[in-house]
């Protein structure tokens, strides 16, 4: 009888392998010039309005998904507007998706609250983040140009400098 031995690899690794290898394929193909176009999306905002990314066609968008109960999203919070207000003038645009798991009546309350210039959706069913590459870490964070392609995608906090130089080339190209 042979005994196997088992070689358990702790989940905290295996995750930061992944993401290592997500992040790694991101910045290839971007650096490629490859770049996937953002799913088609229907974004319900919390004053009831729709948008869809086919409308946001032409803006140089920031599409975040984050939650209330999310310490870094909440952090980051100010910086997005702080953002969008620099640039909302010259075709940028940014929708934060709030996690099907955040519920409504706090995402309502922290937009209104915190007077969130931008627009706020609410994911309720997970589709919209299942559609956008299965997102589950918050604050994830896509940079889409204005032919409707993802430049970026961020996992947590974006470098502010490098974000702001990688948004006025987006605003600068045709």
């Amino acid at each position: 009888m042979t005994q196997e031995t088992h070689t358990l690899v702790p989940r905290r690794t295996l995750l930061s392998a992944v993401a290592a290898l997500g992040l790694a394929s991101t910045v290839l193909l971007t650096a490629c010039g490859v770049r996937d176009a953002a799913p088609d999306s229907t974004f319900v905002l919390i004053d009831g309005a729709q948008t869809t990314t086919a409308d946001l066609k032409g803006k140089v968008t920031l599409v975040n998904f984050w939650a209330t109960t999310c310490v870094s999203c909440v952090k980051e919070m100010p910086a997005l507007a702080s953002t969008y207000n620099k640039y909302k003038d010259q075709g940028f645009e940014t929708v934060a998706v709030a996690m099907s798991y955040d519920p409504p009546a706090w995402v309502l309350n922290f937009a209104q609250t915190r007077q969130l210039p931008f627009k706020v959706a609410l994911d309720n069913t997970g589709e919209i983040a299942r559609s956008w590459g299965d997102v589950k870490l918050t604050p994830t964070t896509y940079l889409v140009d204005k032919q409707g392609r993802i430049v970026k995608r961020y996992v947590g906090e974006p470098d502010l400098a490098a974000l702001h130089t990688l948004i006025e080339k987006l605003l600068a190209q045709s």
